[in-house]
């Protein structure tokens, strides 16, 4: 077991077509059980596996829109809920 704390971290100002494509191997990686992250400072690769928890936050205030998106698993996560989950682009 790997007992590491490595960290990845990025943000920049991106237009929506490209973070439209960056979900996109966001999904892909997670088909495939593996995740690389990587910009000019830093890498990380990550193996997402059994079930995975996922949590959502969206909002808005004033100018500011915000949505959340976090991504979890550890070894054993069979005692979490499995709740449904709709978004839609309408």
């Amino acid at each position: 077991m790997k007992n590491g704390n490595n960290k990845f971290r990025h943000e920049s100002l991106q237009d929506s077509d490209t973070i439209a494509a960056l979900i996109e191997s966001l999904q892909q990686g997670l088909s495939k059980g593996k995740l690389t992250f990587a910009d000019t400072d830093n890498a990380i690769t990550l193996k997402p596996s059994g079930l995975i928890n996922l949590a959502i936050e969206a909002s808005e205030s004033g100018e500011l829109n915000v949505i959340e998106l976090r991504i979890s698993w550890q070894g054993d996560s069979s005692g979490k809920l499995k709740k449904e989950l709709r978004v839609s682009a309408d």
